[in-house]
């Protein structure tokens, strides 16, 4: 069986028990396979977390603040921060200089490690790097004006890299009182006189009144972005994520791919995770307030019993240099989602133009004629 308490210094390689290569995971099988002679490594030949289903536990906030959680839920990995983006990528030991896989730049590996804490949970990789690319290029190909030549390069250009991008979740209990009105929508007939005739409309009003209440919601894995590598706009269209697909984070679920350490410390996260939770409880007070109109005028949220977990979402990256440019495009690792820079070719935007000009010269010379 493979061992599934590795060192803490240990990187996310697994020797193939019949020829010493790297295990790599396979998205197909949801176990560990060798590339190099074909081995499918014992007990790991079938999905739904292969190596020991273990509860998905959840960390208490305050003590992580407090810098009081226990010593095993932290970890030290040896990453490198890219100088272009700024992501925080874990690397084998035996590497030394690579390529950032978000953006394509250039990185010397540091031997510096960072401390954070442990994840808790993984989605694990659905796809593999071949459908991840005929997502891409098939998104590409689907683009108006993009550049022909850029969808041939990304289809057998260099291979795509999966890499597991770093999020928070946060559960919440919430209990909050709020201040506002309720407008019911009436309506009153006038009578107007316009160039001599009298008319008679119909005309909206609202009747408002002051009203106040209670509403309770309890938030179960609210999402954080935790890297700054990629546009939010970016990971936003990759959305949705299905979490109750997580599985307990076993470290065999990287062996063959790349770890971005989270760069978003949980107290800088979980502002956003409050906006979003806001979000949902004014659409609450609004469906309690009612009628056919509401106006919010004061929300006042206690919020308790704040759990959080570091998770590990799959995204397949691909970062292309075409003719002097830089491209990105990021594909949802479960869904085949694809979100990337816009291209444009100039020559086709100026050939549509050329054949608009031309349209509008012919419809013009016919009505001309006709005249």
């Amino acid at each position: 069986m493979i061992d599934t308490d590795p060192a803490p210094d240990e990187t996310h390689r697994f020797p193939c028990a019949q020829c010493g290569a790297d295990y790599r995971f396979d998205p197909a099988t949801g176990g560990l396979i060798c590339d190099f002679c074909g081995h499918v490594a014992e007990g790991s030949d079938h999905g739904s977390g292969p190596w020991g289903r273990t509860s998905l536990r959840e960390l208490d906030f305050n003590a992580a603040i407090a810098n009081t959680l226990p010593q095993q839920e932290i970890e030290e990995t040896r990453v490198s921060a890219c100088p272009n983006c700024g992501a925080q990528v874990e690397f084998d030991t035996a590497i030394h200089a690579t390529e950032c896989p978000f953006c394509a730049t250039p990185v010397v590996v540091d031997t510096g490690t960072h401390r954070h804490i442990k994840p808790r949970g993984v989605l694990p990789f659905a796809l593999d790097e071949s459908a991840a690319r005929d997502a891409m290029t098939d998104w590409l190909g689907g683009l108006w004006f993009a550049p022909n030549g850029l969808q041939e390069y990304a289809r057998k250009g260099r291979k795509m890299q999966g890499v597991y991008v770093p999020y928070w979740t946060f559960d919440a209990r919430t209990r909050s009182r709020y201040r506002g009105e309720r407008g019911t929508v009436y309506y009153e007939t006038r009578t107007v006189t316009r160039n001599g005739k009298t008319e008679t409309q119909r005309v909206q009003r609202i009747r408002w009144r002051s009203v106040s209440g209670r509403v309770a919601r309890d938030f179960d894995d609210v999402l954080v972005l935790a890297s700054t590598s990629l546009p939010q706009s970016y990971t936003e269209a990759l959305e949705p994520w299905d979490l109750s697909a997580l599985e307990p984070y076993q470290p065999q679920y990287l062996a063959g791919f790349r770890a971005e350490g989270y760069a978003v410390e949980l107290p800088e996260a979980f502002p956003v995770a409050r906006e979003k939770m806001a979000r949902v409880i004014e659409r609450d007070v609004r469906f309690d307030i009612g009628g056919d109109r509401q106006r919010v005028h004061d929300v006042d949220t206690e919020t308790s019993d704040v759990t959080f977990k570091h998770i590990l979402l799959p995204v397949w990256v691909a970062a292309y240099k075409y003719r002097g440019k830089s491209y990105r495009f990021v594909v949802n690792g479960r869904s085949g989602q694809v979100r990337g820079e816009r291209p444009w070719s100039a020559i086709k935007i100026a050939f549509a133009v050329l054949v608009g000009l031309c349209i509008a010269g012919a419809v013009g010379y016919g009505v001309a004629i006709n005249q």
